[in-house]
């Protein structure tokens, strides 16, 4: 991982963007994994990659942001400019549009069943994308996008580790199940990471998706596991009424919630408790 404070996105943006170099730089409150983020002035983002891995996704949103934009009932980032490497500092880096709103995970007071409507209806329109100059999903992609089937070994492998911290026979037929079907229509866009960091809300709404770093086209059914780690209860009919998508998808979904959340607590460290109910979540709720 790079060392990235804001000393250092002072120095990169006063030698390759001298504009905006009197723009105050502070750090957003809270920080993703793949990207740190920075607030330039008040109209502005700078987002850098944290490591090599995550370099390339710089030039695809980039590439396939515009394509969305105002194609979506929601905004999206706007690319403004990208950066290079300098100041000892190795990869491209981004400047965005600055979006108003708390994330999902941090918002209070939110009206958690308009979210859900909300959500649902925004997968639902992202799908009806035009998909030509979309990337076709895979290794760019964490492999969302594709079948879940290519996690197959980690999730054996997560079972064994595990043990008898949950329930392997029932994870093993819903995986089971996940694998039964494949998307059978043209590949459609799918965002690739729909959790509660990456969705903006304001007055209890959502105001903004972000962080289109996973995005491309292929089957769907991978945007579907909010339904698992943010929905509860009935949110999840309205969510999945508003999504649109068939039994098969939903089958599908449930694998990867499954996947990502039995990974989570048998490699993640010492907080499991969350992917813990994740995963009774996903036996407990087929949801279709």
């Amino acid at each position: 991982m790079v060392e990235i404070d804001a000393a250092l996105v002072r120095t990169l943006v006063a030698a390759q963007f001298p504009q905006w170099a009197h723009l105050p730089v502070a750090a957003v409150a809270r920080q993703g994994w793949d990207n740190r983020t920075f607030r330039v002035g008040g109209d502005l983002l700078v987002r850098l990659p944290s490591a090599e891995g995550y370099a390339s996704a710089i030039a695809k949103e980039d590439r396939c942001l515009p394509i969305l934009a105002g194609r979506l009932p929601l905004p999206v980032p706007e690319p403004v400019a990208t950066g290079a490497p300098g100041a000892g500092y190795p990869y491209p880096w981004s400047v965005r549009r600055w979006l108003p709103g708390d994330t999902l995970a941090a918002a209070d007071d939110v009206d958690r069943t308009a979210v859900a409507r909300g959500l649902g209806a925004l997968l639902a329109a992202l799908r009806r994308v035009p998909t030509a100059g979309g990337p076709a999903a895979g290794r760019h992609s964490a492999f969302r996008g594709c079948h879940p089937s290519v996690y197959g070994d980690d999730v054996e492998q997560a079972l064994e580790r595990l043990g008898d911290r949950v329930d392997g026979d029932a994870c093993r037929e819903v995986w089971a199940r996940a694998l039964t079907s494949a998307w059978p229509g043209a590949p459609v866009w799918f965002h690739g990471d729909v959790s509660a960091g990456n969705l903006l809300v304001v007055d209890g709404r959502l105001a903004a998706v972000i962080d289109f770093g996973t995005c491309g086209v292929g089957d769907p059914a991978c945007d579907l596991v909010p339904a698992w780690t943010w929905c509860v209860g009935a949110e999840r009919a309205v969510f999945r009424d508003a999504v649109a998508l068939d039994a098969d998808s939903w089958r599908r979904a449930r694998g990867w919630a499954l996947w990502k959340a039995l990974i989570s607590v048998a490699y993640g460290g010492e907080a499991p408790e969350e992917p813990l109910r994740v995963v009774a979540e996903v036996l407990a709720d087929p949801v279709v």
